[in-house]
């Protein structure tokens, strides 16, 4: 098989490379003429430049490919504009799963988010957990939504289109990094000093990465599929990072409401300082108000999917964000 992979510069993208190289598949990555490219650097891949946000350079992109891996997404919780991410996230993919259905590419598996699904108040959600546009809090889970809407009606045309729908990865090569490889970066370097009452799901980036391709093998068109872990507190999840870094875990529980004025604060610097980024925001605050608990027992069941424990996936990403790859990316 010969696959086309966007986002293979960054986190997850990187992963789903290298998974597909590890089975003997080849790889044709599409990077912008801006992207880093440490990731791949080395990976016996086909670099081909292209831009989600012109069509036009996405014309023949995907010739003698068998499968689309469509990973690249802008994840930002924090974006002054907002529309940035819609064109990113909404029009690209709309531009590229066209440019798939006119090369006749045999299968796509598009990763979207548990950010687009359901969640169940002091429960554990999955796929078909009752969602609406009103419970999408903050300009990316409202353009990963709308992406998912435009692949879901593509689908409908003939589009073979498999679904993931990742939790919250974390571990080596997150570069940027991510919002949660802030968090356990900032943890690991004993910055966070205090908790919130929330929870997430867990999972390793690699075996986010297997799931990919366990869903072009065995996924079934129009199906999505939840890729995660293990669901934990906020607050264990910074104990097991706290240990793994040999710093003490922090003991003390924040509400919420006492952070509303520190998220405006720093929402307002953050604007000012264009660059920066707020220490807290609004939507995270918002988003933290709900456990985001999921259950994976459907990629277990249909995929063969079989995550790592979380423990295993937090000292991954504790290692490389406290190691000298970390260091080489400026992230220490």
């Amino acid at each position: 098989m010969k696959a086309l992979v966007t986002g293979a510069s960054g986190f997850v993208g990187s992963a789903v490379a290298r998974i597909l190289l590890a089975h003997g598949h080849g790889v044709r990555v599409l990077v912008r003429k801006t992207s880093a490219l440490g990731n791949i650097a080395g990976l016996p891949v086909e670099r081909i430049e292209g831009d989600l946000l012109d069509p036009a350079s996405l014309r023949g992109i995907m010739s003698d490919c068998d499968a689309l891996f469509h990973v690249a997404a802008d994840y930002r919780l924090w974006a002054p504009d907002h529309e940035a991410l819609f064109r990113a996230n909404v029009e690209g993919t709309r531009a590229l799963m066209e440019e798939a259905l006119t090369a006749g590419v045999r299968r796509v598996v598009y990763t979207s988010s548990v950010a687009t699904l359901g969640l169940i108040p002091g429960g554990v959600a999955d796929e078909e957990t009752p969602v609406a546009w009103a419970d999408m809090i903050g300009p990316y889970k409202r353009s990963k939504f709308r992406a998912e809407e435009e692949v879901r009606r593509l689908i409908r045309l003939g589009l073979p289109a498999v679904i993931v729908n990742p939790s919250t990865p974390v571990g080596p090569r997150d570069i940027k990094p991510t919002p949660t490889g802030r968090l356990v970066r900032d943890a690991a370097r004993g910055r966070i000093p205090a908790y919130v009452d929330t929870g997430l799901n867990i999972v390793h980036v690699d075996d986010v990465a297997h799931g990919h391709l366990l869903a072009h093998a065995q996924g079934r068109v129009g199906e999505r599929y939840i890729l995660g872990g293990e669901n934990l507190t906020l607050e264990r999840i910074l104990t097991i990072i706290a240990r793994e870094a040999g710093r003490k875990p922090p003991s003390l529980r924040l509400s919420r409401h006492l952070l509303w004025p520190v998220a405006l604060a720093s929402e307002a610097y953050a604007r000012v300082r264009r660059s920066a980024t707020p220490l807290v925001t609004l939507d995270e605050l918002r988003m933290a108000s709900k456990l985001m608990f999921f259950d994976s027992a459907k990629a277990r069941r249909e995929l063969g999917y079989a995550p790592r424990p979380a423990q295993e996936a937090l000292a991954d990403a504790v290692a490389w964000f406290l190691g000298p790859d970390a260091r080489g990316a400026g992230l220490r």
